[in-house]
């Protein structure tokens, strides 16, 4: 296959449908889609890939879903309905037929349950659940077994939640403490490691995750800066992004890959993304510049995940395509569109 149709959401009132030839390295829009305001983050369900989850990033949030047809085209919104929060910023269907959604500005979230036949529609029992903190900025949820993982920015936890009782209720069983101040803004799960990348430190953490239920962590495993050398002044790093790849026959070892988002002066080269070799132990590769500012969302696929498209969420630099060389070690910039100036977050289809 050398064609890739790409959905990239972003603070407009549309998501962009993108084709990725791979063969000619061309990247160009196929088609924008209405939706509503801000459709920041967007997922796919699990198993349905004509199904798409939306939020809308907005001080009364919203979450919606979507039919996918042809060339990444999407038809409505089908069902929608209130976050019961202020700018949710991240949405992802659950194992359980559940769909997560987290309000930043808020600090609670809602898990909302989907008909069984019918996963584009939304059933109404469902009760929000706060984090109890004196600054909660929920800022992702990832589901590890019978529990979803929510890395908090405001109160330097890792939320450790169960469903108690039935589907749409859930609970803090524990948390997972992080370095104080650092604003855990995402996070990877590989085995019993835990990788968290914190925005406020701009750092990115290894630890193992202890046995649930549990209220406190040891020590961390490594702790990497993973902002670039050569800043100039002025400049205000805000970690993003963070995506993991497994070995592969073409990429015979595990990688992380995160974004920095540089906030203030801008560096003529943009912002880069920091590559981490897993094995043997977490280590610090080097920085990629790409072009863009703020880079807030990125997403790997293709064969084996072996492409990157990235975009910035200031700026009008557009969306880039890269390609993992060196086994993974390295990215090369294959191409670059920017009829659309900013991007937020990215869905392949193929």
């Amino acid at each position: 296959m050398v064609n890739f149709t790409i959905l990239a959401g972003g603070y407009t009132s549309f998501v962009v449908s993108y084709l990725f030839n791979s063969e000619t390295n061309s990247l160009s829009v196929l088609n924008q889609s209405p939706t509503g305001a801000n459709p920041s983050w967007i997922a796919l369900h699990p198993t349905n890939k004509s199904i798409l989850y939306a939020v809308n990033e907005n001080s009364s949030g919203g979450l919606q879903t979507f039919t996918i047809g042809q060339e990444g085209a999407l038809s409505g919104p089908i069902d929608t309905i209130s976050t019961e929060g202020d700018s949710p910023a991240f949405t992802t269907p659950l194992s359980t037929g559940q769909v997560a959604v987290m309000n930043y500005g808020s600090g609670n979230g809602l898990f909302v349950p989907t008909e069984s036949e019918d996963p584009l529609e939304f059933i109404s029992s469902y009760t929000p659940i706060t984090f109890d903190a004196v600054v909660s900025h929920p800022h992702m949820a990832l589901e590890r077994g019978n529990e979803v993982f929510v890395p908090d920015l405001g109160a330097d936890k890792v939320w450790r939640l169960v469903e108690d009782g039935a589907p749409g209720v859930f609970k803090v069983q524990g948390q997972i403490d992080q370095p104080s101040g650092s604003g855990p803004r995402h996070i990877a799960v590989r085995g019993n490691t835990l990788y968290t990348l914190h925005e406020l430190a701009s750092t990115l953490t290894e630890q193992e995750i202890p046995p649930a239920p549990n209220g406190t962590t040891g020590p961390l495993i490594a702790n990497f800066n993973i902002t670039p050398p050569g800043l100039p002044e002025g400049a205000a790093m805000a970690a993003a992004e963070i995506l993991m790849t497994e070995a592969s026959p073409s990429f015979s070892e595990p990688f992380i890959y995160v974004s920095n988002r540089n906030t203030g002066v801008q560096d003529p080269r943009g912002d880069a993304i920091t590559i981490f070799r897993v094995e043997p132990k977490l280590e610090l590769l080097g920085y990629v510049f790409t072009g863009l500012d703020q880079i807030r969302g990125m997403q790997l696929g293709g064969p084996e995940k072996e492409f990157l498209i990235a975009s910035g969420v200031a700026g009008s630099a557009g969306t880039i395509m890269l390609k993992r060389t060196e086994g993974g070690r390295n990215l090369k910039l294959l191409t670059r569109n920017t009829e659309i100036p900013t991007r937020t977050s990215f869905v392949w289809l193929d």
